[in-house]
């Protein structure tokens, strides 16, 4: 399966995250809710904005009671990596990140980013932190920078290169 620049975004923003302090988790969510929001802008946002928590939060792997759900409702908070501030809610102790109603789990993570790596998801992370790890943290910080110093000028080399260390990982089994 191809790695595209939407896993090389979720991987490379993860990362930054992961770098800058936030737990593997945490960082993954907020990896994955960046490569949505930045996919969505590309595309021209549909749908409702605005900074009151939705009505309803989903979490795909479980139903959640309304208690439940009155407790992570009052969680729901901008959470800042560098000037970069995205929704976030608290479950179990665990920063999680959400977009339009979905919370974005490790699982989620799973689902939409690392299985397109086959067995090679973990060189691929320890190059990508090794990236952010190398550079400035004022670039990491830095939503532009970011995305001009690390993203833009690596997305597609990135792509090319996990996606034939996937494909090879794949025909040795």
């Amino acid at each position: 399966m191809a790695v595209g620049r939407f896993q090389v975004m979720a991987t490379l923003q993860a990362a930054r995250a992961y770098v800058l302090g936030m737990p593997v988790t945490s960082a993954k969510s907020f990896g994955l809710n960046r490569a949505i929001f930045y996919a969505a802008a590309k595309r021209g946002f549909k749908g409702k904005g605005g900074a009151k928590a939705p009505k309803q939060l989903t979490l795909k792997e479980k139903k959640l009671s309304d208690k439940e759900i009155k407790k992570i409702q009052k969680s729901f908070t901008m959470t800042a990596i560098g000037d970069e501030a995205a929704y976030s809610v608290e479950i179990d102790g665990k920063k999680l990140f959400v977009i339009g109603s979905e919370i974005k789990t490790k699982e989620d993570f799973r689902r939409q980013i690392e299985r397109r790596f086959g067995d090679n998801f973990k060189n691929a992370w320890k190059e990508a932190v090794k990236i952010c790890k190398e550079c400035d943290k004022g670039v990491l910080l830095s939503q532009r920078y970011f995305y001009k110093t690390i993203y833009k000028p690596q997305r597609d080399e990135l792509a090319k290169k996990w996606t034939e260390e996937s494909d090879t990982e794949v025909k040795k089994c």
